[in-house]
């Protein structure tokens, strides 16, 4: 009887060691990180002290790495919170089936049932996840990530402390995953302060604080591994690469730089884990704070914009519009009507910058152009004809849809031509062809009826249903006007040209290479 519960008592044992010896490593490490055991309402006050603007000694010397990161976790931490949300999920059950071999009693009764039955659609609120975030203001302002709230029907946000408020939703932006959450009935909140992010250089110490699986309050230290990654998660992309662990649960919560101020909301990890292989990404404080000051403000985001499609330009792009490098936009479509449109700025002009600031690529401009103030008018330096032309444009609000413009009368007596130099048969621009391969309303151009298997046109990826807008930089809309053009330019002995290409609701520009091998 002693040995049954002596080995009973085995496993219960072990496990009540290694609980032990849990506690007493977390234990260690919080007595560690505070550096002494003051009590949480003086350490929330000296966060207050710290980010307090008008008491703030910006010219103040950084926390030195050399001394630990002790006293810098023990002055911001408290800003930091912990945020869980719950949302109702929906789920259909289907009652079972019943099947009775052909002749069953049953089977007259249980057809009925079958008729009758339907799938029921069942609808419960259970938690759907946590994140992290930072109080910006005393009042208590709080921002997170829209990913970690936006299907949040209740938000609990909990501080270090271990005081819960229930938090509504400000306003929330997909585009740059950012969300401003307001703590209800807070007050005397200790709160952090903004810095410029423009001013980190790669290779500078940052801290972030979160809360990763749930565990609680988390620090780690690292260094920029890189600036203006563009991870191809939304359109203005411009995200801080960082070494310091970031995983599950940290989204939404500060980076910081050692004075203590926001530089960076981390937001995602690569990783083919699933957990932190030292590769994060935070959105710099530079694009986070004008679109957490229009939420708070306006609770929603209004973002500039002026017309165009736009494309990155290539080595062999460049050479086509006589460039000798590849910076800037290269606009592949204007909008009609739109402010763009209104400048004079064309299709195979080149965008060089906009505002005073320069577009070294084509990702720059989308992320210059929201920023700038929506109504004000800005110079416009275009690549055009060999030479730079400044325009003058006036931005408007970015649409919320793109509405479709007037499109020109077309004549349906078109006869198709077969051009040789391309080996393809060549069209103007009917409502027929229009119709036939859904084009967007308002393109002009000269239309590919077909193209010859091994044909100039097939190598260079043209296909039926291509519009082609532009030929070596000369609009077009005759197909006569195409062979003109490639004719021109195998007389002065060139081997490549562009063309302006709209295939569906796509228009880009692309390299044609004109030698017949």
């Amino acid at each position: 009887m002693s040995k049954l519960i002596s080995s009973a008592l085995i496993p219960v044992l072990k496990w009540g060691t290694v609980i032990i010896a849990t506690a007493v490593v977390v234990i260690s490490i919080q007595v560690s990180a505070d550096g002494s055991l003051e009590s949480p309402k003086a350490t929330a006050q000296k966060a207050v002290l710290l980010s307090t603007p008008e008491d703030q000694d910006t010219s103040s010397e950084p926390w030195a790495p050399s001394s630990g990161f002790a006293d810098l976790v023990e002055q911001v931490s408290p800003a930091v919170v912990h945020v869980a949300i719950r949302g109702t999920v929906s789920s259909r059950q289907n009652l079972p089936q019943f099947d009775f071999p052909p002749g069953s009693p049953f089977e007259d009764f249980f057809e009925q049932f079958r008729d009758r039955q339907q799938p029921q659609q069942r609808e419960r609120s259970r938690p759907l996840g946590i994140g992290s975030g930072f109080i910006i203001s005393e009042d208590g302002y709080v921002v997170t990530n829209h990913h970690v709230v936006k299907d949040a029907d209740e938000i609990i946000v909990t501080t270090t402390e271990g005081e819960e408020f229930v938090a509504e939703l400000q306003g929330s932006d997909d585009k740059t995953d950012l969300a401003l959450l307001k703590l209800q009935d807070a007050e005397d909140m200790p709160y952090v302060a903004w810095g410029d992010a423009d001013k980190a250089r790669v290779g500078d110490w940052v801290l972030a604080i979160g809360n990763p699986f749930g565990l609680g309050g988390s620090a780690s230290t690292g260094i920029i591994s890189a600036r203006g990654r563009d991870i191809n998660s939304g359109p203005y992309d411009d995200y801080i690469q960082v070494d310091a662990a970031i995983n599950r649960g940290n989204s939404g919560g500060p980076l910081f730089n050692l004075r203590g101020e926001v530089i960076g909301i981390n937001t995602a990890i690569y990783s083919p884990t699933g957990g932190s292989v030292g590769i994060g990404f935070s959105i710099p404080s530079t694009i986070a704070e004008n679109v957490i000051t229009q939420l708070r403000e306006t609770g929603e985001v209004e973002r500039a914009w002026i017309g165009v499609q736009i494309q990155a330009v290539t080595d062999e792009l460049a050479e086509g519009f006589g460039r000798n490098n590849d910076h800037g936009a290269l606009v592949s479509r204007v909008e009609p009507n739109e402010p763009a449109d209104s400048a004079g700025v064309r299709s195979g002009d080149i965008i060089l910058s906009f505002d005073g600031k320069k577009v070294e690529e084509m990702r720059d401009l989308p992320r210059i152009v929201a920023q700038s103030p929506v109504g004000k008018r800005s110079k416009l330096v275009v690549w055009r004809n060999g030479k730079e032309k400044v325009l003058t444009v006036k931005t408007a609000r970015y649409p919320e849809t793109l509405g479709a413009t007037a499109s020109p009368s077309r004549s349906d007596d078109s006869k198709p031509t077969e051009a040789d130099e391309l080996g393809a048969v060549l069209t103007e621009l009917t409502d027929e062809f229009a119709e036939r391969y859904n084009l967007q309303e308002g393109i002009e151009g000269v239309g590919v009826e077909s193209v010859r298997r091994g044909g100039l046109a097939a190598r260079n990826g043209l296909r039926a249903g291509d519009v082609l807008t532009s030929v070596n930089n000369v609009e077009v809309s005759k197909p006569a006007q195409v062979v003109e053009q490639i004719t021109e330019a195998r007389k002065q002995d060139r081997s490549k040209i562009n063309i302006l290409l709209q295939r569906g609701n796509g228009s880009r520009f692309i390299v044609f290479n004109l030698d017949d091998e």
